[in-house]
C-alpha cells in the first residue's frame, strides 16, 4: 500500500481593492503594475498611468505589435515592475486572457506580493481587459500544492488592486476564478494524497461550506442499484473505498425541486489501464484522470457561491483503475444501472464505464440538462491538441450556444458529430453494445455514442471531452500545466448564456 499523505490546505485568496486612479504614490506601494492597452495606443492613453514618461519610453522602444509584452521598472524606491501588454484589434476572449497570462509570465522571476491592474481604454474592451488581468492574477496568486522544502518561503500575491470599473462583475470573476483554482488544486494532488477516502472527506467538507446536500453511494449501494459497469472498474482496487458522490445545490425556495442541470464528472484517481496496462509515459500523469470530477464539483461550488437561480446536482464517479487479481478483463459482459449490457473490449476504456452508470443514475432525477466532464479519449487530444476540448450534444439547438460559450469564456470547444450510424462500429454480437471498438480510430466519437445509451432521449445532454485539462506551459491566463479547463466554460454556458432557456421546450 502507498504511504498516505494528508491533503494540504487550500491557499488563502488575495485581498482585492479598487482604485479610482493610479497616482505615482499608489504605484509606489506595489511590487508590480500591469497595464493592457490597445496595440495602437496613443501617448494620451499612456498618460493615464503613473510616471507616464516611463510608459511612453517603453512604448517608443520599438513599433508595438499586437499581443506583445514589454516591461521596465518605475522610478520609485520600490522599483515597481511595470508590464505593458498590447491588445490585438477585435481581440477574442482567449487572446485577451492569453495576453494577461503572458504578462504575468514576465514576472516569473520576481517575488511579487502586491500587484496593480490597469486598462486605460474606453468601453467594453477596458472591462474585458481588466477581467482578463484579474483572472490571471487570481490564478497566479493560487499556489498549487508542492512538497518542496523551499516552497514555504516563496512569496505569493496577497493584494490585488485594480482600476475601478462599474461594468466589471467582481463576484462572478471571483467565483469563476475560485472554481478554476479548486479544479486545479484537486487535479494536481498526487494519488497517495487524493485517494477515494480523502476525496470523500474533502467533498463532505466542501458541501458543509456551501450548504450543499451530499450523499455517498458506496460499492454496496451501487451493487443494489445495479451499477455493474462502475463496479467492474472498481473491482481491481486494493480497498473497497470507491463510490459515486451525489451533491445537490438548490436556490432559495427550491430545495425540494428536481434539478435543472446535472453535472457529471469522471473521477479516476489513478489509471494504470487495468489488465490492458499502460506503458510508462502514458501512465505517468494519470493522477489527473479525475479532473472531470474536479470540474463538476468546482462548477457546483461556484453556482452555490453566486447563489445562481439554477437547481443543480453533481455526480462524481470516484475510483481507481488498478491491476490486480480481481481486475476486470476483456470479453467480460457487465450490466449497467439502466439495464444495458456491455461487452468489455479494453480495460483502459474505463472512463466510459464509470460514466455509464453515473449518467444513468443522474438521469433518474430527470434533469432538464446533463453535462458530463471527462478526460476521456486520446483521439480527441490528437484531433484538437490541448488548445481546445471536444464537445458533443444530442440537441442541435445547443450547438451554437456551446461554441459561443467557448468563445466568450476563452475555454474554446469544437463540436463533433454524434450521428447514429457510428453505432455500427460498437455493435456487439453478445451484448447490447461493445465498450469500444477494437481499433482506435474516431474513439472520441464512439465513446460519445456509447455514453448516449445511458442518457434518455428525453433529456438534453452535453459531453465534454477534456483534451485541454493538461497542457505544457499552461493555456490562456493559466500558467500551470494543469489548466482547470471547463469551469469557466460551464459557468458561461449556464449563467451568462442561459443555455437552459434554449431547452424550455422539453422533448
Amino acid at each position: 500500500m502507498p504511504t498516505r499523505m494528508p491533503l494540504p490546505p487550500l491557499p488563502q485568496a488575495p485581498r482585492l481593492a479598487r482604485r479610482g486612479r493610479w497616482s505615482e504614490r499608489a504605484a509606489a506601494s506595489l511590487d508590480a503594475l500591469l497595464a493592457i492597452v490597445p496595440h495602437d495606443a496613443t501617448a494620451a492613453l499612456l498618460a493615464q498611468l503613473p510616471e507616464p514618461e516611463r510608459w511612453r519610453g517603453l512604448h517608443a522602444h520599438a513599433k508595438p505589435s499586437a499581443g506583445a509584452v514589454r516591461s521596465t521598472v518605475l522610478g520609485n524606491a520600490r522599483q515597481t515592475r511595470a508590464v505593458l501588454g498590447y491588445l490585438p484589434e477585435r481581440a477574442s476572449a482567449f487572446e485577451t486572457l492569453a495576453l494577461a497570462g503572458r504578462m504575468f509570465k514576465e514576472l516569473a522571476s520576481c517575488e511579487i506580493e502586491s500587484v496593480g491592474l490597469a486598462a486605460p481604454a474606453a468601453g467594453g474592451a477596458r472591462t474585458e481587459a481588466l477581467a482578463a488581468l484579474l483572472y490571471a492574477a487570481l490564478a497566479e496568486a493560487f499556489a498549487l500544492p508542492t512538497w518542496r522544502k523551499s516552497a514555504a518561503r516563496a512569496r505569493r500575491i496577497r493584494l490585488i488592486e485594480l482600476a475601478a470599473d462599474a461594468a466589471l462583475d467582481l463576484d462572478y470573476v471571483r467565483a469563476a476564478a475560485r472554481g478554476n483554482n479548486l479544479a486545479r488544486y484537486l487535479t494536481a494532488l498526487p494519488p497517495n494524497v487524493l485517494d477515494a477516502r480523502a476525496y470523500r472527506r474533502f467533498i463532505f467538507a466542501l458541501a458543509r461550506e456551501h450548504r450543499l446536500g451530499v450523499r455517498w453511494l458506496d460499492e454496496s449501494a451501487l451493487r443494489r442499484l445495479g451499477a455493474g459497469a462502475f463496479l467492474a472498474v472498481a473491482a481491481g482496487n486494493p480497498e473497497r473505498s470507491a463510490g459515486i458522490a451525489h451533491l445537490r445545490y438548490r436556490p432559495a425556495r427550491r430545495r425540494s425541486s428536481a434539478p435543472d442541470v446535472a453535472l457529471v464528472g469522471k473521477g479516476i484517481l489513478f489509471d494504470t489501464g487495468g489488465t490492458n496496462l499502460k506503458p510508462h509515459r502514458a501512465m505517468l500523469d494519470m493522477h489527473i484522470d479525475m479532473s472531470g470530477s474536479a470540474v463538476a464539483l468546482a462548477t457546483l461550488a461556484a453556482l452555490a457561491s453566486l447563489r445562481a437561480p439554477i437547481a443543480a446536482d453533481a455526480w462524481l464517479a470516484i475510483t481507481q483503475n488498478r491491476i490486480g487479481e480481481r481486475s476486470y478483463v476483456p470479453q467480460e459482459i457487465v450490466r449497467a444501472a439502466n439495464g444495458v449490457s456491455i461487452q468489455v473490449i479494453h480495460t483502459d476504456a474505463e472512463g466510459r464505464m464509470v460514466l455509464a452508470d453515473t449518467l444513468a443514475l443522474a438521469a433518474r432525477r430527470e434533469p432538464r440538462l446533463i453535462i458530463d466532464f471527462a478526460t476521456l479519449t486520446g483521439t480527441c487530444l490528437h484531433a484538437l491538441t490541448e488548445r481546445m476540448s471536444g464537445v458533443f450534444t444530442n440537441r442541435a439547438r445547443l450547438t451554437e450556444p456551446l461554441l459561443a460559450a467557448g468563445r466568450q469564456s476563452g475555454e474554446r470547444v469544437w463540436n463533433f458529430p454524434l450521428d447514429a450510424d457510428y453505432d455500427s462500429d460498437i455493435a456487439s454480437k453478445v451484448a447490447d453494445v461493445m465498450q469500444c471498438a477494437v481499433d482506435g480510430k474516431g474513439d472520441h466519437i464512439l465513446a460519445a455514442r456509447f455514453l448516449a445509451r445511458f442518457v434518455p432521449e428525453s433529456i438534453a445532454w452535453v459531453h465534454l471531452d477534456l483534451s485541454s485539462a493538461l497542457r505544457s506551459g499552461g493555456l490562456a491566463q493559466i500558467n500551470t500545466d494543469i489548466t482547470g479547463f471547463g469551469v469557466r466554460f460551464a459557468l458561461e454556458l449556464l449563467v451568462k448564456a442561459r443555455a437552459l432557456d434554449t431547452l424550455a421546450e422539453r422533448r
